[in-house]
């Protein structure tokens, strides 16, 4: 069942807009709230599930069905036990393998640029499909250089730390609701941090975000300078507009040669979500029955995040960008800064990284919305 946010989105709004151009001070102060309204919110909706649910689980149990499994409770129950997370402890393998399904299932914009659990998979083989065969004579000598089709591409895996504030109160309702507060808490704040990173990330102990380019003499890592600007105006023109988006992606440079590569139905966009309903809005008619409808042109597909900049929209490609999960380290016990009241902080750290194959997997433009019009 989702989790009710009540004060967490807006608050991922504050940590998104801090990070774009707040101080260091201001960036801290942001998470910090983020992770408190996220804490608290999921903590409120777990203690209004308890009543109705534990009577269920008492059921479910009565009848050999095991709410977690026997590692998960074993693990769990010592948590309740110990008041706390060991320094040694590193979540169960079925747990780590739930929040990556929820990951993916909660935060579709997650599967849309692809996010893959690879575990210990650093290296990926890429090929030029124009390059990869090559015709000649029957009694003929082989053509063609096939080790120029194929290249290979590593990605090096970087930590991603998830807060989990364990409020004491929590340890009180036993382990299946503990695994269930620590399972949602990294869930939300992973996904928070992977969003920021495969779509904004400096490449500075971070993924390569699709908002970025990468010098491929220096690997220097830069903004993406605009593609042109798009008015979303009903009709012609917004087909018009979607087309030379289209054709825009269909063209990638490889050693300065100019490559034509296949788009249909892979075709991504992301707004903030400040323009997201003005954009929809353009988009939406009502039909013979009376219904509303929102279409976009060849059948591009839509999502909101708070980390593409107010005024700008993002195009991708699905399948032209690597975003990778690795393994996890123990969860630790944070003692340093954002001290939490009635409550333990501890991190977990999962191994992530991302990049897009190429400059050209992602193009950003401008907006220049107008009124929308009958």
């Amino acid at each position: 069942m989702p989790i009710k946010f009540n004060n967490f989105e807006e608050k991922k709004l504050d940590f998104a807009k801090a990070t774009q151009d707040g101080t260091e001070e201001e960036q801290s102060q942001a998470l910090n709230t983020m992770l408190e309204a996220l804490a608290n919110d999921v903590r409120g909706d777990i203690l209004n599930q308890v009543n109705t649910q534990m009577a269920d689980n008492a059921v479910m149990q009565a009848r050999g069905q095991n709410v977690l499994t026997s590692e998960e409770h074993k693990f769990f129950n010592a948590v309740v036990e110990d008041g706390g997370f060991k320094e040694t402890d590193t979540l169960p393998k079925t747990t780590q393998e739930r929040v990556f399904k929820n990951l993916v299932e909660d935060h579709p914009i997650l599967q849309a640029i692809g996010l893959q659990n690879l575990g210990a998979v650093t290296e990926f083989i890429f090929s030029d499909p124009s390059g990869a065969a090559v015709w000649g004579p029957l009694f003929g000598d082989i053509k063609g250089q096939l080790n120029t089709a194929f290249r290979k591409e590593s990605i090096s895996q970087l930590k991603l730390t998830a807060f989990i504030p364990l409020a004491n109160d929590m340890l009180k309702l036993g382990p299946a609701w503990v695994e269930r507060y620590a399972r949602t808490i990294i869930k939300e704040a992973m996904a928070v941090g992977l969003e920021k990173g495969f779509i904004a990330g400096t490449g500075q102990n971070q993924p390569i975000g699709l908002l970025k380019n990468v010098n491929k003499d220096t690997g220097a890592v830069s903004d993406k300078t605009s593609s042109g600007t798009l008015t979303f105006k009903r009709g012609d023109t917004m087909i018009d507009e979607f087309a030379g988006v289209a054709e825009n992606l269909a063209v990638r440079t490889v050693n300065g040669e100019e490559k034509v590569r296949k788009v249909e139905n892979k075709i991504v966009m992301v707004v903030n979500p400040k323009n997201s309903f003005k954009i929809k809005g353009n988009a939406t008619i009502q039909n013979a029955s009376g219904v509303y409808v929102t279409n976009y042109p060849l059948n591009f597909k839509d999502y909101e995040s708070v980390f593409v900049p107010a005024g700008k929209v993002l195009f991708f490609l699905q399948g032209e960008y690597i975003a990778a999960m690795g393994g996890t380290e123990p969860i630790k016990q944070y003692k340093e800064t954002m001290a939490l009241e009635d409550a333990t902080l501890y991190i977990a750290k999962q191994y992530a990284n991302g990049k897009p194959v190429d400059n050209d997997a992602a193009k950003v433009y401008d907006l220049q919305l107008t009124e929308t019009t009958p």
